[in-house]
């Protein structure tokens, strides 16, 4: 695996109804920030994403956002992180996360953060990238999708085994294991 310098998250533009959601995204956005990683995220203040965000800039690193002109008055975007990049559309936003990043880590969130995930994985599957993707499974957010994920595997839905996919952490700290 190549070096990670270069780590998009993607993550709700809620904070949901578990503060250990909010807590974890603290401690992975607190790991970036003290490894020099620089994040890439959807460029919005809200929810989970704006917890990211500020907690690696607070922290002196760097944060870069991509966010589509529609999402911009909605989503309120981010004025003050290191970059933020305006982009025409959904599509343009998500191709250019992937673009910038080396590796993803998918925290709790809702549709958009399953569309990302989904989409990054289907682009690894057919050699478009070969993105390190990491789920941060907090208080098992992410045990359904999983489950159905193995079902997709057992019915001979997937090219490949899931788990050379996805790597799967139930702890932000985990994350460590794949960066020292």
């Amino acid at each position: 695996m190549s070096k990670i310098n270069k780590v998009a998250i993607f993550c709700g533009s809620k904070v949901g109804n578990n503060k250990l959601y909010v807590e974890h995204a603290r401690i992975m956005a607190g790991i970036l920030a003290d490894k020099k990683l620089e994040l890439i995220y959807g460029g919005g203040k809200n929810g989970i994403m704006g917890v990211v965000a500020d907690t690696v800039m607070q922290q002196g690193g760097i944060v870069r956002g991509v966010i589509p002109q529609v999402l911009v008055g909605w989503e309120h975007q981010h004025d003050n992180i290191s970059e933020l990049l305006v982009v025409d559309d959904m599509h343009i936003r998500k191709r250019k996360l992937y673009e910038l990043c080396d590796a993803a880590i998918i925290l709790p969130g809702g549709f958009g953060t399953l569309d990302e995930l989904f989409e990054i994985v289907t682009w690894n599957q057919l050699s478009i990238h070969d993105k390190k993707i990491f789920i941060l499974n907090t208080a098992g957010f992410y045990d359904p999708l999983l489950t159905h994920m193995h079902h997709l595997e057992k019915e001979g839905f997937l090219y490949g085994g899931l788990d050379t996919m996805l790597t799967v952490l139930s702890e932000p700290n985990e994350f460590l294991h794949y960066i020292d």
